[in-house]
């Protein structure tokens, strides 16, 4: 078993052997800021469309979903039931996992030597970052996400500093619980490794613990793997569609939203932390953190994957480049322009993340709306629920008394099954994803308002369909003008006709490729 090295002189090629002391209550007081920030904020607006879907599977608990494993669906239960079915109830535990992620983001600073000002800097430059405040604010897989990429940065740091290979079990603990997430903590580990590989510091390899702390990662995701292999492993093609969805856009558009997702301001710190890291002599352990990033770069712009993947750990350089900076910012003219820099990647990842300003603003404002489609996805769904039950109303009182909603994606469906049973609408029901597997119409069910559903081929499934109107809104959603249809007289009982209106992939219309292959090609991200 590999020993610590704490004791251990320093050479120009050597971490320092002694941390620096942990300034606490400065840490302390800008996660606490950060959290009442988020819960004084989280009511406004309304549920963003991933949270509707989140909410309804914590409804339907289960070991894994066709395109997310299970914990976020677990956390929407929890909250739910003891918090109570409200929007700032669904959003207490992202608020407090972002404060999480602020704190390890000091801790990764104080591992690479930096002292109090560089560790609150690191603080407040992940609290003001843009992917903190958009994980923070929503109940998604993000936030856990985000949390598990940078607890295992700091972590490999710490094993790199120290050599004490027992903290790879901390590594697997944590990637395993990352896993009941999502599955791209392995992205990360795989860098890691690859990085560590790169640049000659295989001895952290050589230990049990590593072995260890994988089989301890494979028991803790076990559940949801399993879910996966007896399901026929969904994600890969929810994989497909993604991206089939992203097409080219993604390699296009991988460099600017480096840029975005730290924020405009601060992209020069955590650039500054890829150099430090590859350059430092006394940083030369930690290369392979450096490296980590640019062969995590070009596998996704090789592959096409999102962009936003590299989130978690640019948060890991952004708290590497605040040491840098810190040493910097010598003189009065520098500290003012790393804390105006500071400052204002706050106020504008703000705007484009928190509900600061009125929803209105987003749709009206050419730049805000554009960069603003964040705000604009949890808008508008009380008011769909209204009219879908406008139309409910307009059915004859038999029809009324037997009718069902069926919802093209989740976001529909979720918006529905959240405001409808106050309007008096029936059960929801959606075939997106799974929300397929929430239950379907029964057999005799006769009457269906379809919403957001392609009357060609939707129709084609009934008797007859009839145009009931669009969602009409001024503002500039998504789902704007989704249509409206009663259909009635299935040509099929729900039980044979249910696997052709089931479907893997991102929210756009009902297409026939959805009925014949179960994905959807061309659709839009939400």
């Amino acid at each position: 078993m590999a020993t610590t090295t704490l004791d251990a002189p320093a050479s120009p090629e050597t971490p320092p052997a002694a941390l620096p002391a942990l300034s606490r209550w400065p840490l302390l007081s800008v996660c606490t800021g950060l959290g009442i920030a988020l819960l004084a904020l989280s009511g406004r607006h309304g549920y963003h469309v991933d949270e509707l879907y989140n909410r309804a599977s914590g409804a339907h608990l289960a070991w894994g979903y066709v395109d997310q494993p299970p914990l976020v669906s677990l956390i929407a239960r929890v909250e739910t039931s003891l918090l109570g079915d409200a929007l700032t109830a669904l959003r207490v535990v992202p608020a407090l996992l972002a404060c999480v992620v602020v704190w390890v983001a000091a801790l990764v600073a104080r591992e690479l030597g930096g002292r109090g000002g560089a560790q609150l800097f690191a603080a407040a430059a992940t609290a003001g970052s843009l992917v903190t405040l958009n994980a923070g604010h929503v109940l998604t897989t993000n936030i856990p996400d985000l949390l598990a990429w940078v607890t295992v940065g700091w972590l490999v740091i710490r094993l790199l500093r120290t050599q004490d290979t027992r903290l790879w079990l901390a590594v697997g603990a944590v990637s395993g619980v990352g896993l009941l997430a999502k599955n791209l903590i392995v992205l990360l580990i795989l860098a890691l490794l690859v990085g560590v590989l790169a640049t000659g510091r295989r001895n952290v390899l050589y230990s049990r613990h590593l072995w260890a702390g994988a089989a301890l990662a494979a028991l803790l995701a076990a559940p949801a793997l399993w879910w996966q292999v007896a399901h026929g492993w969904p994600a890969t093609e929810m994989s497909e569609a993604l991206k089939t969805a992203l097409g080219e856009d993604s390699r296009v558009a991988f460099v600017p939203f480096q840029v975005l997702m730290i924020g405009l301001f601060l992209t020069p710190v955590w650039i500054a932390g890829v150099v430090a890291l590859l350059r430092r002599p006394q940083w030369r352990p930690f290369r392979p953190v450096g490296l980590a990033y640019l062969f995590m770069s070009a596998l996704l712009i090789a592959i096409g994957g999102k962009p936003e993947y590299t989130g978690g750990l640019q948060l890991v350089l952004l708290a590497a480049g605040s040491v840098v900076v810190v040493e910097w910012a010598r003189t009065t003219l520098r500290r003012t322009l790393a804390g105006s820099a500071l400052v204002g990647n706050a106020l504008l990842s703000a705007v484009l993340m928190l509900p600061v300003l009125p929803v209105a603003v987003y749709g009206s404002n050419p730049v805000l709306n554009g960069l603003g489609v964040f705000q604009l996805d949890q808008a508008g769904w009380p008011q769909l629920a209204e009219q879908v039950a406008a139309v409910h109303r307009t059915l004859p009182p038999r029809d009324r008394a037997h009718a069902v909603v069926y919802a093209n994606h989740y976001g529909l469906a979720g918006a529905l099954d959240r405001y409808g049973p106050e309007h008096g609408l029936p059960a929801v029901y959606s075939g997106h994803n799974s929300y397929a597997d929430f239950g379907r119409p029964a057999d005799d069910t006769e009457v269906v308002i379809a919403v957001g559903v392609d009357r060609e081929k939707f129709g084609t499934l009934f008797g007859s369909c009839e145009a009931a109107g669009t969602f009409e809104t001024s503002l500039p959603v998504a789902d704007q003008d989704t249509g409206f249809l009663v259909c009635r007289g299935p040509r099929e009982p729900w039980s044979q006709m249910w696997p052709s209106l089931t479907w893997i992939g991102f929210s756009c219309p009902y297409t026939a490729e959805a009925v014949t292959a179960r994905s959807e090609k061309g659709c839009s991200l939400t």
